[in-house]
């Protein structure tokens, strides 16, 4: 994927970011549950009684917003350098590794981080921390 640096506005960062932040405020407010979105997919494999109808509304919140977005804009064009096996295995990759890490991002890294939680710090580096080494070997050692 490319970034349009030349288009590229902090502002919209900063919105979305600010977005974010408040949508997860709010789910643990109103609902008592962290946003994460593996944890609230794993929860439609085994669901319990009276636990679907949010999951399923949550998750098609995060179908609807981007398509609520192109009313008022178009979306931006997202250019992914990859095949389809690449992506396939890195797709398992991510669930395997929120499994292990009992959790993703917006769990750890956007709720865990916000509640000061030592368990989501530790998930956040380790995940940060694969990233890079990812990008390194795939980008300079292989490349």
């Amino acid at each position: 994927m490319n970034l349009d640096w030349i288009n590229f506005t902090p502002w919209s960062a900063l919105a979305g970011g600010l977005l974010i932040g408040l949508a997860a405020a709010a789910f643990a407010l109103v609902n008592g549950r962290i946003a994460g979105i593996s944890g609230i997919v794993g929860g439609l494999l085994r669901p319990a009684r009276g636990d679907i109808a949010w999951r399923l509304a949550f998750l098609a919140g995060l179908i609807a917003a981007p398509l609520a977005y192109t009313l008022f804009a178009a979306l931006p064009e997202a250019q992914i350098d990859a095949n389809a096996g690449t992506l396939a295995a890195a797709g398992l990759l991510v669930g395997l590794g929120t499994r292990y890490g009992s959790g993703c991002t917006s769990g750890h890294g956007v709720c865990g981080l916000s509640r000061l939680s030592p368990r989501s710090l530790a998930a956040s580096a380790v995940f940060m921390a694969a990233g890079f080494a990812t990008v390194f070997v795939l980008r300079h050692l292989l490349a």
